[in-house]
């Protein structure tokens, strides 16, 4: 596995930062298609529906979560 150069931080998707969960799921794709394969979901952040369903439904291969 190799992991991309650079994460794509979720702390601020939820309630903590952007609460339109659409707009979250375009944010992730598009880092996804940018070639971004991490994304830092950690527990402490809020739910993570948004984060876990945008990887599970994307087309971009090698998504680590």
């Amino acid at each position: 596995m190799q992991v991309s150069p650079f994460c794509l931080g979720a702390m601020m998707f939820g309630r903590f930062g952007n609460r339109d969960h659409d707009d979250s799921v375009r944010i992730i794709h598009r880092a996804l298609d940018a070639g971004i394969n991490f994304i830092d979901t950690a527990d402490v952040y809020s739910p993570v529906r948004a984060r876990r369903s945008s990887v599970r439904h994307s087309p971009a291969d090698g998504a680590t979560t």
